[in-house]
């Protein structure tokens, strides 16, 4: 059977977007965690001074949405982020950006898609895409709590901003050092505001040892159609070990379990102790991600 074409539009409307693909959103909450929590966040005034900011949607023949992406990141090379869809709709985006002189350096997003975009970016533009780091998103099956290391979790408060605020930004760097790699994981340099919404909404965690002192991070974004993505997770490299990482996700894993919200967690493939920890306490594979480069 003759496979239905493609057509991508763009807007920089978020509500726009949030409006024409809601439904789409909303059918695979896990998989269009990043798309529908960046959007809402944007759309709710919390924009940034990212120098793209669009939305595309993906429609067949019939007009029915078979895809989305977005490019909002605030970080070089300010990548497209592609969820799944076809070939053709993935083909067609680039073309598109490619008509309208936009030059796209990094691809982030759910295989096959990202590729396959990334490959027809590098063809236009004469250069070649590789792969920076691969990705897997996990959705959480069924909890399973690790003994607890002496301590306690607790909600962060201001008092805390400027040691979240070090731990977020130092998050990137021993990520890719675990990973085996010299370019940090790029991400979003939040500000001190930023960091204080975040706290003021409840999502940012911290673990105390015995003695009181704070040894560990875990964070989350605000659901988005009943579901929470979980990071960043963080513990500084002399309280490693103790299994601060483990019981802390899983303590804050039940606490959005608790509110009827599904958790869902980004690993990088390279890095094996993470995937270890959170298979452990019962997250499974669903999808598998990749962050292209693409350059000449």
């Amino acid at each position: 059977m003759p496979t239905s074409s493609q057509r991508v539009t763009l807007t920089d409307d978020p509500a726009a977007f949030l409006r024409d693909a809601e439904g789409h959103l909303a059918a695979d909450p896990v998989v269009t965690t990043v798309i529908a929590t960046v959007t809402a966040r944007i759309a709710r005034g919390g924009g940034s001074d990212a120098p793209y900011q669009w939305w595309a949607v993906a429609r067949d023949d019939s007009g029915a949405v078979t895809g989305v992406a977005m490019r909002t990141a605030p970080f070089a090379p300010y990548p497209v982020y592609l969820l799944p869809m076809p070939d053709a709709a993935a083909v067609a985006l680039a073309r598109l950006l490619h008509e309208r002189g936009e030059e796209v350096g990094g691809v982030n997003g759910a295989l096959p898609a990202a590729g396959v975009f990334a490959e027809e970016t590098a063809r236009l533009s004469g250069g070649a895409a590789r792969v920076h780091e691969h990705m897997r998103l996990f959705e959480l099956d069924e909890l399973v709590v690790p003994p607890a290391p002496p301590g306690r979790l607790r909600v962060a408060t201001s008092d805390d901003v400027g040691r979240c605020l070090a731990w977020f930004r130092a998050f990137g760097a021993d990520a890719a050092e675990q990973a085996g790699r010299d370019e940090p994981h790029a991400m979003e340099e939040l500000s001190e505001d930023q960091m204080l919404t975040r706290i003021a909404d409840g999502v940012v965690w911290l673990w105390e040892d015995a003695s009181g002192a704070v040894v560990h991070l875990t964070a989350a974004n605000p659901p988005a159609h009943g579901v929470a993505r979980i990071g960043p997770v963080y513990t500084p490299k002399e309280h490693r070990g103790h299994g601060y990482a483990s019981r802390a996700v899983a303590e804050v894993s039940q606490l959005l379990l608790d509110r009827g919200v599904r958790c869902c967690l980004f690993t990088d493939q390279a890095n094996p102790t993470s995937n270890r920890i959170y298979e452990s306490i019962g997250y499974r594979p669903v999808v598998d991600m990749v962050n292209l480069l693409v350059g000449i």
